[in-house]
Formats: structure tokens, sequence, C-alpha cells
């Protein structure tokens, strides 16, 4: 699926339209109007000492999911399929989080974290932090685009639609922490914005129980999207550019 817009003329890519092998069915993809998403991977939700951690969420898997990341961003690139990344957080002195008017300032586990210990208090997602900071074995390289979000979706009040229907884009793979929150609420508001949205399921980490990455993954690939997997996405690229 293209979804070229009506008059739309994107730039030639360096290779053609390629099928992804996915989840209900396999999907065509051209990377002239392609974009790989990480979602959030900054030492809050991959790192040891970071907010998830702390907060009591089993990182365990965080490792694996940035060297799969790391390859799809890879490929992505050398295709020519721009990559995006989230970034989520707030000011320092969390003003953008809402306060207690705000559901977020409630249900926010970064937020209660330093409530309940506050000698964290500005070490959470903190613009300018490290805990903030993405992490360093998947720095964004030349050409690459980081877009601050404060709410768990990448779309909400911020210029991702814009930048992407710029750029001629219609198709979103989704990567990155947390499955079940943050890529999974970006795919959501994508879907409902028209965009064609995969997750590379392999490439993704829940927060919470193994049932919350099932359940994640079973929503996008029932209503929202489709699921696909690192090596397929990286074998799809590879043989587009061989009959190329």
């Amino acid at each position: 699926m293209d979804g070229t817009p009506a008059g739309y003329a994107p730039a030639s890519a360096a290779r053609g339209p390629f099928v992804l092998p996915a989840r209900p069915e396999p999907i065509r993809l051209d990377p002239a109007q392609t974009a790989l998403i990480i979602v959030d991977m900054q030492n809050a939700y991959a790192s040891p000492g970071g907010y998830l951690d702390l907060a009591g969420f089993d990182i365990a898997g965080a490792a694996a999911c940035i060297a799969r990341i790391k390859l799809a961003a890879g490929a992505a690139r050398a295709a020519g399929i721009p990559v995006f990344y989230f970034q989520n957080g707030w000011d320092p002195e969390y003003r953008e989080a809402g306060g207690p008017g705000s559901p977020n300032w409630h249900k926010s586990n970064a937020l209660k974290t330093m409530r309940r210990r506050p000698e964290l208090q500005g070490r959470l997602l903190a613009k300018g932090s490290w805990d903030y900071a993405l992490v360093e074995d998947l720095a964004p390289q030349p050409g690459d685009i980081v877009v601050p979000k404060t709410r768990y979706s990448g779309f909400f009040n911020t210029n991702m639609d814009s930048l992407l229907r710029a750029r001629g884009i219609r198709n979103l793979v989704f990567t990155g922490i947390a499955t079940n929150v943050c890529v999974e609420s970006s795919l959501r508001d994508a879907f409902h914005l028209e965009y064609f949205g995969v997750v590379l399921e392999d490439a993704t980490h829940a927060a919470g129980p193994d049932f919350a990455q099932k359940a994640a993954i079973y929503n996008i690939e029932t209503f929202f999207g489709w699921v696909s997997t690192v090596a397929d996405f990286c074998g799809a690229l590879k043989q587009s550019e061989e009959t190329a």
C-alpha cells in the first residue's frame, strides 16, 4: 500500500516497492513513502537505573530490543527510508506534565515514582537529564529527525503529522518501548490519521507482564495495523535491492 496523496510526486527512491511479510497478511511498502519510527529509546526506558527500572518494571528485554532496532534502522537508512525518533519527557520543572488537573499527573508512573521517592525529583524524564537522553547505541545519525513529545502518543501536540505529510510518507514501521503504552498509542493515532502502521514485534518491549506485550500485538494485528519482524523487514529490503 503506497497511499500517495493526489497530485503529489515524491522524490525517487533508491529502490522500488517491496512486499513485507506480516500478519494478518503481507503489506506492500514503497521506501519513498515509508518511515521507520523509534519510540522512546531513552535511558529512562531501556537502561538500568532509568525510570522504568526504578519504578519496578522488568527491563531485561531492553538490550535485545536495542540491538534489533539498530539493525532495522541501519537497513532503513541504507534503503533511503527516513528514521524518526520520539523522545518522551518534560521540562525540568514538569510544567509540561500537566499538574494535578491532568490525568497524566495521576497516571504517569515516572511522576508517581518521584512523589513516592522525593530524592528522585527532577531526575526522571526531565529534559537535559541522563534519564531523558536517547540510549547511546541508538544515537541519531545525520538526516534522522527527533520529535519531542509530552504524552504517550507521538502525534499528540507535536508536528509529527506535518513532518510526515510534507515528505509524502503514508507508511510507518514502529519499533521501541513500551509496546503497550507509547508504541501502541502512537500507532493507534497514526491509524486514525490514515497512516498504514506496521510494528516490528521483536524490536519492541512492553512495560509490564508478558501478557501486556501479547495484548498490544494482538490489538495492532487485529484492529490497527500489521505485525512483522526485524529479520523480515531487513530481508525484504535486501531482496528489493537485489532485484532493483
